[in-house]
């Protein structure tokens, strides 16, 4: 059994098990964050699998855990609102309703696990191995305390784990891809096909005539859905926004200066970094004979080849202070001068040799240089507050009847006028209307108001205040022949040179079917006939994406006829198709082997999922979960 984890974690069925079915779950403490989920649990049930329950604390942590890891992953600030639109809250729900199901079954099984079989694993675990490779229950001990941990939850909880991994691993753990779909991703990868081809352009068409009346008015009549006029709105709109209001020659120098001080190496500057290089050693002694002989001229990464250590292994990159680990090694290496070694320093791992390779001094630029981006951070920054300040005013204002025109000007704005602008951001010329503040929550807002209507005010991440008014509707409606004619004369000229040049396409192709030569056929047809040896499904770029589809639709010296650019149309013969031989050792092969398998893994567990709670019965408390996650409560709690 122990084997059977070992694997588990180290091919690729364990990577599928973690990707699938656990998800967020591996065998170190990423999931848990900073704390033990399973500890201080709430009465309130989130959920019930069968007769398990999820309970509301349980949710609660696992999704704001998960949700700080999902920030830590993306390096920017995620909010509830933003993390539900991504379904990452069901995510988290579906997690932890798949472990219960997973965890009754496992009971139902009688499947168990010793503690000897425990310990043997978290042992060969090799999160918890010191500088020997071996467990080292001091870092072990550390880990725990540094997450928040106790020996016990640990234990109890990776037991679960890992009885997951083996009902999984009897499903699917001996799992192949079949032969037969690894040969056919290769084909469709490498297969390439050599064409000949003609391009009829445009002028091939010849001479297109304008229309008649009549012409125009019958094919008009099949397709005015494509022309009618969508409902345009005029609005007044009054946006206050940060920038709007900051005024950057309001800050003082000393301001500035504060605020330089302050940020002046994180953000004008670069911090000193330095090129370091460290052996460790197990003992004291060990470190201060090796000391001995590199001052006795013995070079450093001679001592670091005795202990069999490559450069990469003693290589610590060219890092700042802060990006060193072990403060001792960060203490050391920064003291030295450039290509001077430590004295032995006692680090977390070890004692330890620092050797400064090479030595990058700090970069700072003026005050002077930088005074005016300052000065406008700053005043952006109080700017947030003025708006605030300035919303309510104009909420007075509006409250006491004035229009929004009134109301801004009585707090020194001027208002704008959107002559007409349509539910997609279109302005009546055609084009997007420019500059529009909080762009689709405004839309959003303006085609679900109408003329008179005293509207919310559209509050923005950033500190914006936009307020709207809908002065005038011109609905959608159907516009007669003469508003669009010249549309609809240019709709039909097109439509006319692309059936021109099928019919002239399909002329040229039947006549290369009855036996003629293509070359001959299209040198007499006036076309010139080019030559594409490397057309394949993924990344051509010689010809178009239509012409690829249909010389891999067509058999070897099959004729046949595509779109090609614009509206020009492609006469093309295939001549000959390459596709290499399958190996399926190849090291690419492997890896699509691998895709494939934990694919239908992926399958196979999410059907074996879906079963056991189909058969458990899954329920879910809607309010409680609402709650756990800190949604808008339907009762008014959020």
């Amino acid at each position: 059994m122990l084997e059977g984890m070992r694997k588990a974690s180290q091919n690729w069925f364990g990577r599928a098990v973690m990707a699938v079915l656990m998800g967020f779950i591996i065998l170190s403490f990423a999931i848990w964050g900073i704390g033990d989920i399973f500890r201080g649990f709430g009465t309130g049930t989130v959920a019930s699998v069968g007769s398990q329950e999820i309970t509301s604390e349980q949710m609660r942590f696992a999704y704001q855990t998960q949700l700080q890891r999902l920030q830590q992953q993306y390096r920017r600030a995620i909010t509830n609102d933003q993390a539900r639109a991504m379904g990452f809250d069901r995510q988290v729900l579906g997690r932890l309703i798949a472990e219960a199901s997973l965890d009754q079954r496992v009971k139902t099984l009688g499947l168990a696990m010793s503690n000897s079989d425990i310990a043997k694993a978290i042992q060969s675990d090799p999160n918890f191995a010191g500088l020997t490779g071996k467990f080292d229950v001091a870092r072990f001990n550390e880990i725990l305390r540094d997450n928040g941990l106790n020996e016990q939850s640990f234990v109890r909880e990776q037991r679960k784990v890992y009885l997951r991994q083996e009902l999984s691993e009897s499903l699917i753990g001996g799992l192949e891809a079949p032969k037969s779909y690894v040969e056919t991703i290769h084909r469709y990868r490498y297969e390439t096909r050599a064409i000949e081809y003609a391009v009829l352009p445009e002028t091939a068409a010849g001479e297109i005539e304008a229309p008649s009346t009549e012409t125009l008015q019958a094919f008009y009549d099949l397709r005015k859905s494509s022309f009618r006029a969508e409902e345009f709105r005029k609005i007044v709109l009054l946006a206050v926004t940060p920038s709007s209001v900051a005024d950057p020659s309001k800050i003082s120098d000393a301001d500035a200066r504060v605020r330089y001080d302050r940020v002046k190496g994180e953000k004008y500057g670069t911090p000193e970094k330095r090129h370091l290089q460290q052996i460790v050693f197990p003992t004291e002694d060990e470190a201060k004979a090796a000391s001995q002989k590199i001052k006795g001229g013995e070079g450093f990464m001679a001592v670091a080849a005795e202990r069999k250590l490559t450069e990469a292994d003693v290589d610590l990159g060219t890092i700042s202070r802060g990006e060193v680990i072990d403060p001792a090694v960060a203490e050391a290496g920064f003291a030295l001068a450039a290509g001077a070694v430590s004295e032995p320093i006692k680090g977390q791992f070890g004692y330890v040799l620092v050797r400064a390779e090479s030595v990058t001094p700090e970069s700072v630029q003026s005050f002077a240089d930088v005074a005016a981006d300052l000065k406008k951070d700053i005043a952006l920054e109080r700017a947030r507050s003025e708006a605030s300040n300035i919303r309510d005013k104009v909420e007075d204002e509006r409250t006491s009847g004035k229009s929004l025109a009134d109301a801004a000007a009585a707090v020194g704005f001027q208002t704008s006028i959107i002559d007409g602008v349509t539910a997609n951001g279109i302005g009546r010329d055609g084009q997007p209307v420019a500059n529009l503040p909080e762009r689709d929550a405004l839309l959003k807002a303006v085609f679900a108001s109408d003329i008179g209507v005293d509207n919310d005010t559209i509050s923005g991440r950033d500190g914006t205040y936009v307020w709207f008014e809908v002065t005038s509707i011109d609905p959608a409606r159907e516009r007669s022949l003469d508003e669009v004619k010249a549309e609809v004369e240019r709709a039909w000229r097109e439509d006319e040179i692309v059936k021109r040049l099928v019919a002239k396409g399909d002329e040229l192709v039947e006549k290369v079917k009855g036996g003629a030569d293509f070359e001959a056929v299209m040198k007499e047809a006036g076309f010139e006939v080019q030559q594409a040896s490397d057309v394949k499904r993924i990344g051509t770029t010689s010809v178009s994406p239509g012409v690829v589809v249909r010389a891999f639709a067509l058999p070897v010296g099959g004729v046949g006829a595509a779109a090609g650019e614009g509206l020009s149309r492609v006469i093309m013969k295939v001549n000959d198709s390459v596709v290499p031989e399958f190996d399926a050792d190849a090291e690419v092969m492997k890896q699509v082997s691998e895709q494939l398998r934990a694919g239908l893994a992926e399958e196979l567990l999410s059907q074996y999922i879906l079963k056991l709670q189909n058969d458990l019965g899954v329920k879910i408390n809607d309010a409680a979960y609402r709650i756990a996650i800190g949604a808008a409560d339907p009762n008014g709690l959020f």
